[in-house]
This record gives structure tokens, sequence and C-alpha cells, in this order.
């Protein structure tokens, strides 16, 4: 899955435009390295996503096209 889509879908990011603007602005990096939107996302991967002054760095527990609101937390577990 993109890494747009799944900060979209796993409710990190709330809309796919805002989460693509993010990985082109360098905000994002996935395992260390800095990513682009096209990103293939895969279960254990390590993001980090820069907001102004705060940092959430998630590891990535599952991969689903489609998540419930309710369900989205499950995708990722929070490191720092």
């Amino acid at each position: 899955m993109r890494l747009d889509k799944f900060l979209k879908v796993s409710r990190i990011i709330k809309r796919r435009t805002v989460a693509n603007d993010a990985c082109d602005t360098e905000h994002v990096s996935v395992n260390g390295k800095r990513a682009k939107a096209s990103y293939d996302v895969k279960e254990n991967d390590i993001i980090e996503i820069t907001f102004g002054q705060k940092t959430l760095k998630v590891k990535v527990l599952d991969v689903r096209e489609h998540a419930l609101k309710a369900d989205a937390a499950q995708l990722y577990e929070v490191i720092e």
C-alpha cells in the first residue's frame, strides 16, 4: 500500500492530499530515510512524521485497504 494511503486509512493524517503534501515536503521518513508518497508500506516499518515542533514515531502492525474508525488505531503502535 502507498504511504500516503496508509497514513489516511490509519487516520494518522485525516486526508490523503495532506499526507501526500507532507511526504513531498519531506516531513515523513520511513526506517530513517525520507520517503515519497509512493513508498510501499510493509509491516514492521517505522514511520516518523514531523508536525511543526512535534514528532510522531509509529510502527506499522498491519496493512489493510480499509479500516473502520474504531479499528484504525490497531494498524500501528506509537513508539514515541
